[in-house]
């Protein structure tokens, strides 16, 4: 078997054009079907078109409101997590939290400690942010709170 004895016709094929006469094969509907509205010229249907009932965007209820631009998202952490995990005078900061599992990392903006729960143990607390009544609550009881 060589290159040039291969017959031209057979690997040559040219592509088929529809719509070109019944002796083609293809003529007469050119495999659009009978009647309808995609059998005709030009049709195009949209996308989203649900043969006319009510489309699904219209049935959903609308998105209120926006997204603020200038949005920050905090790694959270509470006081309650700190009060369980913590022993009195440890040093509470992200790489701590990370080791003790109670965050993933601190990811967004930075850490922030909100109040939640209560807290008995003299904490030195590390945060880009703090809630005001959770900087009170450590401060109570003795730790101190430092803005990083």
């Amino acid at each position: 078997m060589k290159l040039n004895t291969f017959n031209k016709q057979a690997t040559a094929k040219g592509r088929k054009r529809i719509c070109r006469g019944d002796g083609s094969g293809t003529g007469r509907t050119g495999g659009r079907g009978e009647k309808g509205q995609k059998s005709r010229s030009g049709s195009t249907i949209r996308p989203y078109f649900e043969g006319g009932q009510i489309p699904l965007f219209r049935r959903l209820p609308h998105n209120r409101g926006f997204k603020a631009r200038n949005h920050k998202q905090w790694t959270i952490v509470n006081l309650s997590n700190l009060e369980e995990h913590f022993n009195a005078g440890d040093t509470v900061d992200g790489e701590s939290l990370v080791e003790k599992k109670l965050i993933a990392a601190v990811v967004g903006a930075g850490l922030k400690v909100l109040a939640n729960g209560e807290i008995s143990k003299a904490l030195t607390v590390k945060a880009n942010k703090f809630s005001k009544t959770a900087s009170d609550k450590i401060a109570a009881a003795g730790g101190t709170v430092e803005v990083v």
